[in-house]
């Protein structure tokens, strides 16, 4: 029952997002005609995963603790997993293994660190403040908060497996850690709407709660829409090749979320719809992002 309960609260359904950010920076690094080592790619997703698992753990252990568990409405894509709530018992082990896996990740960042150097220390030093910090303090910050998640998956991952697989920091690893930013942190953004009640119980303060839902709602158009105008940005200026342009196929549902939020936000059926339709466009653009990049 209690690995049961441990592997609930790691939100498997979510854990595709980590590998997915990896592998953007894999084809980065691909595409600059580097010969790339199996167990470094190995080593980078493993790293990613279990870096996003930890995060997912502290969360799912950090809100029992507060007692935000007891009062939110979980949804599919919101809420937690609910797993402590059903089994209190097992929040030790919750946090046990967060803990053990995190020190995977600090294992696989020095072997990263003693393999490229100093760039990996502090990508590594700055993923892992983000991963300890993000639900205790960051989310008391509304713009820390908005922004964290998108730089943790962008930024930190996607340039970080990059340099780990010995490629170089230039323009078209940038935009693309770019793009990952702004879907990511859209998805974060979104996800808070169902759970602003909850949230500001317990004293957090994200812009759904600052700003209030149709203001807000504004910022998920904006980073979603944002981040196909650096798809289009990098591929008239040529740092995204040609096999990028299946990205484009996600466009219209993005667009539909975009101007569709606004009118649905008392609607809580219709808002779930809609956040379905988000992941799902998150996703396949990310994985056409990357097979892209990959394939030319």
């Amino acid at each position: 029952m209690t690995t049961l309960t441990v592997a609930r609260a790691t939100r498997p359904n979510f854990l595709i997002l980590a590998p997915l950010c990896v592998l953007l920076g894999v084809s980065v690094a691909a595409r600059q005609s580097r010969a790339l080592e199996s167990l470094d790619i190995v080593l980078v997703l493993v790293g990613g995963l279990l870096a996003h698992a930890v995060v997912n753990l502290l969360n799912e252990y950090d809100d029992f603790r507060s007692g935000l568990d007891l009062i939110t409405r979980r949804t599919p894509f919101s809420g937690g997993s609910g797993a402590l709530p059903a089994a209190p018992k097992a929040a030790s082990q919750v946090l046990l293994t967060a803990l053990v896996m995190a020190a995977g990740v600090v294992a696989i960042g020095f072997y990263f660190i003693w393999l490229r150097g100093w760039p990996m220390l502090l990508l590594g030093l700055s993923g892992m403040v983000l991963m300890v910090a993000y639900t205790r303090w960051i989310t008391r910050s509304p713009w820390l908060c908005l922004l964290a998640p998108g730089l943790g998956f962008g930024p930190i991952m996607v340039l970080g497996s990059v340099i780990a697989l010995g490629g170089r920091v230039d323009a078209t690893a940038l935009l693309g850690s770019a793009v990952a930013l702004l879907l990511v942190s859209e998805l974060l953004l979104i996800n808070q709407f169902p759970d602003r009640e909850a949230d500001r119980r317990v004293g957090r303060r994200h812009l759904p709660i600052v700003l209030g839902l149709p203001r807000a709602s504004r910022w998920v158009a904006t980073l979603l829409l944002g981040a196909y105008g650096l798809i289009a940005l990098g591929q008239v200026s040529q740092l995204f090749p040609m096999e990028t342009g299946p990205t484009w196929l996600t466009f219209p549902a993005a667009l539909w979320v975009a101007l569709r939020l606004p009118r649905v936000l008392d609607d809580h059926q219709a808002l779930m719809r809609m956040m379905g339709v988000n992941v799902a466009t998150l996703l396949a653009t990310l994985a056409l992002l990357a097979g892209g990049l990959g394939w030319a």
